[in-house]
């Protein structure tokens, strides 16, 4: 029998749960309230309240290599509180700012949009992604962004090759005005792969001295200073001139590899984007890998036997349906007041309890990249499930105590299960197992296993003579969730 037939035929029709669902802009903070009925509870299975979440930090100042850091973020937060977190994770300087961007924002190895929005919701970034953070000075008026992106040559046919882009771009923030030299953008981007070169090699360019520069302050506009306070140049080191092609409001390319004098106009452009043509004699020089292959936000590692193991209350499992949460962008509220689409806050409560109460367990979790079956031990009363305390009438005199009378178990993974149930026999007092055509007695501390997959609640009588014992039994649960 399918779960959903299961539902039905156990629930026998009790519609009369609602919801009481908040909806809060975030901008003008109108509050909307609407009631909305409801046939079964699904909730998460989450222990924690919070995320590990592992990003690539990379500088431009070249005072550091990339690396990654794996920083703990609210589990329904926002872009806000990752930006956040990964300042402090870096020790931010006032002067400087984060600029974050995601794997799929990168296409052709191009930046595409930064995440900038700080009310975005961070379950809009999967455990697969890959997330980049870059530390920038802070915008300034007439600051533009600079983007390099990285080339290299690869095979088309037998006899051709083409330049075809890799890697991560990197970026900086570029102060000036109007128009720039074009040996300035050679020194900024020398600064920015300063950390890359690799140690025990000379790096003058013997074939043309014209053709080399030293590493200084990006700062400097042509000055010829260099600034020996700075990291990446605290050894005066002449650099290579950098195959740099610039890209201009017209979507021609300009070769910055000769001429320092060369001026480049920027008046009208929001950004620059600059390439670098790896030749073979360049890979040679610098380490690239730190480019190449970042990690994934979250990865999987096999289920511990302590985590199949150790028991969730369903009561946590509630709290964390109930939490406050932002929207998802796929889901987006429009508000009446701003007249616009926004991302609002939303927080659900019980505002009326059914006579039968049905919980699904969600114990499936999907991603682009995985599926599995969450295996946790959820520990639920048999008895006295007590939801006083989460009704938000509180107008209501009925009873919100509800006792376990049958339960849905699932076995077996995703691409197949098998389904059995447990109904207690309310005339005989006894509980049984269905499974197809076999039924049989089961003991009633049996009835709770790791497989409970939908639980079905009635409505416990308040009658004077259950009262007391009802006290003993919640005793007994409430006793049992601390071990």
């Amino acid at each position: 029998m399918s779960m959903e037939r299961m539902i039905w035929w156990l629930y026998d029709g009790q519609w009369d749960g609602q919801y009481k669902s908040t909806l809060v802009c975030p901008v003008c903070n109108k509050v909307s309230v609407t009631f909305d009925p409801f046939m079964y509870l699904s909730l998460p299975l989450q222990f924690a309240t919070t995320r590990s979440m592992t990003i690539t930090i990379f500088t431009c100042d070249g005072s550091a290599l990339p690396s990654t850091c794996t920083i703990t973020v609210p589990k329904q937060g926002r872009y806000r509180d990752l930006i956040q977190a990964v300042s402090n994770a870096c020790s931010l300087k006032q002067t400087e700012e984060i600029k974050l961007v995601e794997a799929c924002s990168i296409r052709n190895h191009l930046i595409h949009r930064f995440l900038d929005d700080s009310f975005v919701s961070l379950s809009t970034i999967k455990d697969d992604d890959h997330l980049a953070a870059y530390k920038i000075q802070k915008s300034a008026k007439g600051n533009v962004l600079l983007q390099l992106i990285h080339r290299r040559q690869e095979q088309e046919t037998s006899d051709a090759q083409r330049w075809k882009p890799f890697g991560t771009p990197l970026v900086s923030s570029l102060s000036c005005d109007d128009v720039i030299r074009s040996g300035v953008i050679q020194t900024i981007v020398q600064t920015m792969l300063t950390p890359l070169l690799k140690e025990g090699i000379e790096y003058s360019d013997d074939s043309d001295p014209s053709t080399s520069g030293m590493a200084r302050d990006p700062s400097d506009h042509g000055s010829g200073e260099v600034d020996t306070n700075c990291a990446s140049t605290s050894i005066n080191k002449v650099l290579p001139k950098l195959p740099l092609q610039l890209v201009d409001e017209s979507k021609t390319c300009i070769d910055l590899s000769t001429g320092d004098e060369k001026a480049i106009n920027l008046s009208a452009m929001s950004h620059v984007v600059v390439y670098l043509d790896w030749k073979s004699k360049l890979l040679e020089k610098y380490n690239i890998n730190y480019l190449e292959n970042l990690p994934e936000v979250f990865k999987y590692g096999p289920i511990t036997k302590k985590a199949r193991t150790e028991p969730l209350s369903l009561y946590t499992c509630l709290e964390a349906f109930l939490r406050e949460e932002p929207l998802v962008p796929e889901d987006m509220w429009y508000c009446p007041q701003c007249k616009e689409q926004r991302q609002a806050s939303k927080k659900l409560d019980l505002w009326r309890l059914p006579e039968v109460l049905v919980i699904h367990l969600k114990r499936f979790s999907y991603s682009r990249s995985m599926k599995h079956k969450v295996e946790t031990f959820v520990n639920f009363p048999i008895h006295d499930f007590d939801l006083t305390n989460y009704v938000a009438d509180k107008r209501s005199s009925r009873s919100q105590l509800y006792e376990l009378y049958a339960l849905t178990n699932h076995y077996g993974g995703m691409g197949s299960g098998h389904y059995t149930a447990h109904i207690k026999l309310l005339d005989e007092n006894k509980w049984y197992n269905f499974d197809d055509s076999h039924i049989s007695p089961i003991n009633e501390e049996d009835v709770k296993s790791a497989a409970a997959y939908v639980l079905f609640y009635r409505r416990a009588k308040s009658d004077t003579s259950g009262t007391s014992s009802a006290g003993s039994r919640r005793a007994r649960d409430k006793t049992s969730y601390k071990h």
